[in-house]
Parts: C-alpha cells; structure tokens; sequence
C-alpha cells in the first residue's frame, strides 16, 4: 500500500456523495485531505434520483453544466400511484419554483460519484480506493487523531487533524463509539435492480420518479428512469414479510412486480440487467455529529427512508456544511466538537422534517392528496418538503396540522460537545 502517512489537515472516509462532496470543497479551501474509499471505482449503488434543492451544492461544485451535457433523464416530477394502478396528479417542482433547479437529474451513481471524485482530485485532495479503513484512532483525551487503514493484506496509520466520516451505511465511527440510535418503526428492507426495455412515460414525464403502492399497501415501489433504456426498480416492505421464507432476492423481486398492475405493465417487456440486492434494516441516526477532530455526513450520521429519495441530497449538503465548519475550525485552531458540529442542529432540522414525512407516508389509510385537499394553503409547504427545501423558514408548519391525519415521531435528540 503505496500511501505517504504523513499527517494531513482531513482524512474523509468514504467516497460517495457526502465524501466527495467534502474532499471537493475542503481541498478548493487549500486544505492537504486525502480521501480513502474501501471499493473500486466506478461501482454501482442505488440512490439516482436526485432532489431539486441538490442544485445548490452542485453548482457550487461545479457539476450543474456538466450534468446539463449528459443523458442522464431530467426529473420534473414525482408521482404517487395506488395498488391498482391509480396515478395522483404528479407533483411539478416548477409549480413552486421558477428558477432553472426546479429540473433535476436521474443519474447513474456509478458515473456521478467517480465525477465527483475527478472534481475532489482536481481541486487537489488525494484520492485513493480500494483503501479501507479499519477503524479510527482516538488519542487518551477522546481526540480523533488519525486511522488505520488497509489494503493488499498491508496495513498503516494516517495521522490527520480531522476525521470526516462519510463511510454510508458502514458508518465507522458510529459503530465505533455506539453511536447509532435504530428508529424501529422504519426498519425496513429493500429489494433493487436495473431493468432495460421499460415502458416509459412521454415528454415531461418520461424522467419523473414514480412511488407505487404495492399489493395490499404491505410496502412501495420506486421506478427511477435512467440513461441507456433503464430503470432503477426496487421493493420496499417489513423484512419479515419481505425476506423470509420466499427464495430468492430475483425471485422475490419478479413476484412483487408481478403483483403490481402498474410495474407489471411497465416491465412486461423489460429484463433484468444488473445484480439484484437487498439490504435491509436500514434506518438510523446517530446520537452525535461531531466530536474533538471528528466529523459525521451523509448516511454515516443517519439514513431515513428511500421514500422521497432524500440520501444524495442531504449527502451533499452534510458534506458542504461540515466543510465549512471543518475550515472554520482549522483556522482557529479550534477542533473541539462543538465547532465541528455547529452546522449540526440546522441539519437535523431538516432530517426530522424528512422523517415526519416518511411516518407520514406509511401511516395506514393517509393520503397526501386528502390532506391538501383538506389543507390546500399546505400545498406549496408540501412540494417544498418534496423537493428537499427543508431548511426554508416555516415549512415545517405543515406538521402541526398533518398530525391530525396521521401519526407523526417525536424528535430524536441530538447530543453536542
């Protein structure tokens, strides 16, 4: 394993989203970071529709005229379909927004995050793979001080000022400190593949994302159209109805959709073009964001639910605020928790605006549809949550009359120091 260990400014941990979003910028600020991400890059992962308020952060990064250059489908909307097939009227971002963010992208992760790789290294960070990172070096103080990674059967320490971990749902230093609260209500399991030759809608909504209730409403379906004749297709339900006793991941799968009037339409033409996955149990958050030298961002603070597609966005925008907060720190010479995690109070504001609104989703017999017909001055707030304008101020007015429709979870609390 050819790595100089010499100390570094940031060691980030992980190269998805999050990471690379925060190596990017870090390194843009003349900060010495180097990035190690335990697979090979390209790779493929879920997680491709992304929200309008992602536009921010990618403009900042410099990745919105490059994605205006690629295939990737353009996302106008999102659209929510019954068991039987019956379609809500779809939800258009540019109702509410007339600026250019209110169309967005439906990407191919394994061609977006190696780009945003490419965007890091050429902003100066280091960038190394096939690195994995066995487990966080704390000082007898509790300070991060560095990690110990291998690679090729070799391993080394790396000494750095700050650790970010962006490591997904591997979350390293979670793990390490159990740190990681489960929300039991939304532990679910997901069963996902690539299709190719899927019927796709025409003009404006040939790119939207569509939720589809599945049979008896025991979970949901995302269809997510990508580039080259492919869509992203996945089930959503309790793991125990889900998993167990079935077969296997394919075979469960093709009986879900097969289940589904919508999806079995759509993909009567269509086969398989990827592995089929599963991953399960997969909400959490962590009790904490930040600590003497340490960073959380992305799925390695908390993943919520796939429902509204929320995982890439609040990957880039984790990552862009603790940038900030990290560079802010180094210059004052102040990398205590309470500096690192500043932006962490605001973040989880909009993580349990996101949260009411998944309990929202899978409470049984509510219907975002009866609710803004009973409440149509809520309509903007909800196309906002939507669209992932969490942070504006008074959207999140809509729960205090949502929760007579629903059941809504009480706020998990965040420790800081």
């Amino acid at each position: 394993m050819d790595i100089d260990t010499r100390q570094r400014d940031v060691v980030v941990i992980g190269g998805g989203p999050a990471g690379g979003a925060a190596a990017a910028l870090l390194a843009a600020k003349g900060l010495d970071v180097l990035l190690l991400e335990k697979e090979t890059f390209p790779r493929f992962h879920i997680g491709e529709s992304l929200m309008t308020e992602t536009w921010w952060a990618l403009e900042k990064l410099g990745l919105v005229e490059w994605l205006k250059s690629t295939a990737f489908p353009r996302k106008h909307s999102v659209q929510f379909i019954s068991e039987d097939g019956r379609p809500s009227k779809p939800f258009y971002f540019s109702d509410t927004n007339d600026h250019e963010s209110a169309v967005t992208w439906q990407v191919e992760r394994s061609v977006f995050d190696a780009k945003l790789l490419d965007v890091a290294g050429s902003n100066g960070a280091e960038i190394r793979d096939g690195v994995a990172v066995e487990k966080v070096l704390f000082a007898e103080d509790g300070r991060a001080e560095g990690v110990r990674a291998a690679a090729n059967g070799r391993t080394c320490e790396i000494p750095a000022r700050v650790i970010v971990d962006a490591s997904g749902l591997g979350a390293v230093i979670g793990r390490q400190l159990k740190l990681l609260e489960q929300d039991p209500l939304l532990m679910k399991a997901a069963i996902f593949a690539h299709y190719k030759g899927a019927h796709r809608d025409e003009g404006v909504d040939e790119g939207a994302t569509l939720i589809i209730h599945s049979e008896g409403n025991r979970g949901w379906f995302w269809y997510i159209p990508l580039s080259d004749d492919r869509v992203s297709v996945g089930v959503v339900g309790e793991p125990g109805e889900l998993l167990k006793g079935r077969g296997s991941p394919s075979e469960i799968l093709t009986e879900e959709v097969q289940g589904s009037p919508c999806l079995k339409s759509r993909l009567e033409d269509a086969s398989i073009c990827s592995d089929v996955s599963v991953v399960s149990d997969f909400s959490y958050r962590s009790r904490r964001c930040a600590g003497a030298g340490w960073v959380l961002i992305g799925d390695a603070f908390g993943f919520i639910d796939p429902v509204y597609s929320t995982g890439v966005f609040l990957a880039l925008k984790s990552g862009e605020m603790a940038a900030e907060a990290i560079a802010e720190g180094i210059a004052a010479d102040d990398l205590g928790g309470d500096r690192l995690g500043a932006f962490a109070p605001e973040l989880v504001d909009g993580i349990e605006a996101m949260r009411k609104l998944v309990y929202a989703f899978y409470t049984p017999g509510f219907s975002f549809a009866d609710f803004v017909k009973n409440h149509p001055e809520h309509r903007e707030r909800l196309v906002d949550l939507l669209t992932g304008n969490v942070f504006k101020e008074g959207v999140s007015d809509i729960f205090e009359d949502m929760k007579d429709f629903c059941m809504l979870p009480e706020e998990m609390p965040l420790e800081v120091g």
